[in-house]
């Protein structure tokens, strides 16, 4: 028993002990090719599509291929790797990492804290498995992170264009209790004027107006409906900040481990 708790914690002492000796290529550009899978122009067009969004945005989107995990899980060297970059706005942490390690063929999409409501564990696997892997299953590593990144981008221009973030739930959203609660009293406003009009007209108009004030020609009742000022609160995009200064580099962000891992 006490060699086996022995063996235990030497085990985990090794791991801790690998993990602190992790090496990290620099954060020199949007993309970091450090196992040379791409070409300068293909480098270029994805570093150049990064930066568009980057600048219209602001949230920063980092790929790397990487030799080799140094003996680790792709989840934990995406993560370290994240955090060491710093990538996405410290206030907001909206940075995500695209990385590869082809020799391990292993895929992750870390996502910085402040996105994980938008690019979802569950959107970042549909990513990787509809767009990514299938391209580098032929060889076509340019063709897989291109697609990637397109997925990434669209999915957060989405929320990006209709709600800027999307981690909490939308504020233009109307509670199905309200929507209950609206057309029950349109039909009950609908039965009570039917039914006034029934009585007006066998009194032969002579009466203007009932007890609730509503005549044989009552008036026109407005309801606020769903998305009206009256119900819920307005939206505004908040706007975004500029980019990073004079060079690149990552802005203080943040993860916790959100995204999705694949193979091929």
């Amino acid at each position: 028993m006490a060699l086996a708790v022995i063996a235990a914690c030497l085990a985990v002492y090794a791991v801790g002990a690998r993990a602190a000796e992790l090496s990290f290529p620099k954060l020199t550009g949007r993309v970091v090719d450090a196992a040379g899978i791409l070409t300068p122009d293909q480098r270029g067009t994805l570093e150049a599509k990064l930066k568009a969004y980057e600048d219209k945005t602001s949230d920063q989107v980092v790929v790397a291929t990487v030799p080799n995990l140094q003996g680790t899980s792709v989840e934990d060297y995406a993560n370290r790797l994240f955090r060491d970059w710093k990538i996405g706005q410290a206030k907001t942490n909206n940075g995500v990492l695209l990385l590869v390690a082809p020799s391990e063929r292993k895929v992750r999409i870390e996502v910085g804290y402040g996105l994980e409501g938008a690019l979802t564990d569950a959107l970042s696997r549909v990513i990787i498995a509809g767009a990514i892997t299938p391209r580098f299953k032929t060889g076509d590593y340019f063709g897989g992170l291109d697609a990637g990144v397109d997925g990434i981008l669209s999915i957060l221009a989405g929320d990006a264009q209709e709600w800027q973030r999307k981690p909490q739930v939308r504020t233009d959203e109307v509670d199905p209790a309200q929507v209950a609660l609206f057309i029950g009293l349109f039909l009950i406003v609908l039965f009570v004027a039917w039914r006034m009009n029934r009585t007006g007209g066998s009194a032969g108009g002579g009466r203007r107006g009932g007890r609730g004030g509503l005549g044989r020609r009552g008036g026109i009742v407005i309801l606020p409906g769903p998305g009206s000022g009256g119900w819920g609160g307005g939206f505004s995009d908040g706007g975004s900040s500029g980019g990073f200064g004079g060079g690149f580099s990552g802005g203080g962000g943040s993860s916790g481990g959100g995204g999705a891992s694949g193979d091929w």
